[in-house]
């Protein structure tokens, strides 16, 4: 797709600031105390609530390190062995010239595709990955939703409380005695960020794999690559509810979270990872079905100006009469379409100094034309 420079220039800026805002606003959302979370009760000695505390996040066994490693590495390299693979098979082919570039400066500067494609896809997953972070955490602090292991961190009072009957619900931060920072962490648990984060992350390559290779004896391959990632991320939502981390609606929620923000991405913005040529295939034809049809007029073929305008001598009229425009052209159209077939057809043609001639002979009918003159003998 072909753009002016200063156009180019103001889009990129624009899809820099965007992408900026979107780090910034994950940032506060994780690490500062600028949204608030909702403080949400609960009931005495609720059994939803009374899991034994598993540890530190570190002591899982899907540590956030590796986790969130994985998820940022893995789709990087795997999108950069896929494109420059591809690429070089395009180079192979002789399909270099056919493949979409984007001007910069001026005609003479371009993008190399290689370089082009691999920092969009790979500007869209970062993108993706820190709008799902973003999505979580805003749905945890908006819900405020207990962990199962919540009275284990919160120590409430039940003495000091009241509690002597299981429906009686407590509300307020001061109900708890634990620690402030660990019960804050187990008031964000709904959609768990963990599984949203691993099956975006598998989703992505997932339909990339798919809508990338295209190359013979991959009929297999791809689909037990794509199920082994997804694979990992239905694992990894199974870990957070084995080890009391997550509630399965929390688990069920971050899966849809991180599949819908995937999808939206793939499907919507990078149209498949197809690139933006067939993008402009697809309008060009939209344009052209529009387009209103021009009608040509009919031109006469010299067949039938030769049947039409034949000479007819004084002597011969009453012999022409009796053959009419209808044998004639079935006459010449079977020499046109059965020149092999008709036995008693004779085809000479001589060349003149000035000009060409060719007689046909066939059932005692001739024609007799050169370059510039039809002529009709019976």
């Amino acid at each position: 797709m072909l753009l002016p420079a200063a156009l180019t220039s103001s889009m990129l800026y624009f899809q820099m600031v965007i992408m900026a805002g979107t780090v910034m606003l994950a940032y506060y959302f994780e690490y500062t105390d600028t949204f608030t979370v909702n403080v949400q009760g609960f009931f005495c000695h609720d059994s939803a609530y009374r899991k034994p505390y598993p540890g530190p996040e570190d002591s899982s066994a899907v540590p956030p390190v590796l986790l969130y490693s994985l998820a940022a590495g893995v789709p990087v390299l795997v999108i950069i062995v896929g494109e420059t693979a591809v690429f070089c098979l395009q180079l192979a082919t002789r399909d270099f010239e056919n493949q979409e570039k984007t001007i910069l400066t001026g005609d003479c500067c371009y993008i190399n595709p290689l370089v082009r494609r691999t920092v969009r896809f790979l500007g869209i997953y970062t993108f993706g990955l820190f709008a799902t972070d973003i999505f979580v955490n805003a749905g945890q602090v908006v819900t405020g939703n207990l962990a199962p292991h919540f009275l284990a961190l919160c120590k409430p009072n039940y003495t000091a409380l009241g509690c002597q009957q299981y429906t009686q619900f407590i509300s307020g931060e001061e109900a708890c005695t634990g620690n402030p920072d660990l019960i804050m962490r187990a008031r964000k648990t709904f959609p768990s960020k963990e599984a949203a984060l691993s099956v975006y992350a598998a989703m992505y390559l997932t339909m990339y794999i798919t809508n990338t290779i295209k190359a013979k004896g991959t009929r297999l391959a791809k689909p037990v690559l794509c199920l082994g990632l997804m694979c990992l991320a239905f694992l990894t939502g199974l870990n957070r509810v084995a080890e009391y981390r997550n509630h399965w609606s929390d688990v069920i929620a971050g899966f849809l979270v991180g599949i819908s923000i995937a999808v939206f991405l793939v499907v919507c913005v990078v149209n498949n990872f197809k690139g933006r040529q067939a993008e402009n295939e697809h309008i060009h034809m939209d344009n052209l079905a529009q387009m209103p049809t021009i009608s040509i007029p009919r031109v006469e073929s010299p067949l039938e100006k030769v049947c039409r305008n034949q000479p007819i001598e004084n002597g011969e009229e009453a012999h022409s009469q009796e053959r009419s425009f209808k044998d004639c052209l079935a006459r010449l159209f079977s020499w046109i379409m059965g020149i092999s077939h008709c036995e008693h057809l004779q085809l000479r043609t001589t060349s003149l100094p000035s000009q060409k001639s060719h007689d046909i002979e066939a059932d005692g009918f001739s024609l007799h034309w050169t370059s510039s003159l039809f002529t009709i003998h019976s």
